[in-house]
C-alpha cells in the first residue's frame, strides 16, 4: 500500500505544482480548477479504498480513483492540445497518470474476480 500511497501523493503534488503556474485567466483557470480537484482526489479515493468495509466498497473506491484519473488525463490532454503548456513538460505526468490508471483498473478487476469466485 505504501508504494501506491506515496505515488498518488506525489502525483497530486505534481498536479498542484502544474496548476499553480497555469494562467489565472481564461482557459488556464477553466482547465486548472477541475484538474487540481481530480488530480488530488486520486490519492484520497485510494486511501478510502483501504478503509473499505467490503470488497464491493473497495472495488467502488478503486473505480472512483480511475474516474478521477480519467478526468485528470483529459485535463492534461487539453493543456497539451491547446498549447497552454508545452507537451514535453507534461509527458512524464501523463505517463504516470496512465500507469496509475492501469494499476487501479487491474486491481479492481482482480478484486472483483476474487470476490465472485
Amino acid at each position: 500500500m505504501n508504494d501506491l500511497k506515496d505515488r498518488t501523493n506525489q502525483f497530486a503534488l505534481r498536479v498542484i505544482r502544474l496548476c499553480a503556474v497555469l494562467p489565472r485567466t481564461g482557459p488556464g483557470e477553466v482547465i486548472g480548477r477541475p484538474l487540481v480537484r481530480s488530480g488530488t482526489s486520486v490519492g484520497a479515493q485510494y486511501r478510502e479504498a483501504h478503509r473499505a468495509r467490503s470488497t464491493a466498497e473497495f472495488v467502488s473506491k478503486l473505480e472512483c480513483s480511475a474516474q478521477e484519473l480519467d478526468e485528470t488525463i483529459y485535463g492534461i490532454e487539453l493543456l497539451i492540445d491547446s498549447a497552454i503548456v508545452e507537451q514535453s513538460k507534461l509527458v512524464p505526468l501523463l505517463t504516470e497518470a496512465n500507469e496509475l490508471m492501469a494499476i487501479f483498473v487491474a486491481s479492481a478487476r482482480t478484486a472483483n474476480r476474487n470476490r465472485k469466485g
